[in-house]
């Protein structure tokens, strides 16, 4: 499995689940969600290592597969 960038994470967030993009501080990009009291920082690094790409999934609560179809 290609583990993806911060930027295709973000990008597929945005457009697939309803995440918008709250703020940018240095290399992160936190999100939020609309109704929700969620938050999701997203590093913005050219490849997640892969406990920081499935936090991220579980955080959102979205399966892996679910999402590497929409990437």
């Amino acid at each position: 499995m290609k583990i993806p960038s911060g930027i295709e994470v973000i990008k597929t967030l945005t457009k697939h689940y309803g995440w918008v993009v709250h703020s940018r501080a240095g290399s992160h990009v936190t999100l939020k969600k609309e109704n929700e009291m969620s938050i999701l920082t997203v590093p913005v690094h050219s490849q997640l290592k892969i406990g920081t790409f499935l936090a991220i999934l579980r955080k959102a609560r979205i399966e892996r597969e679910e999402f590497i179809k929409r990437l």
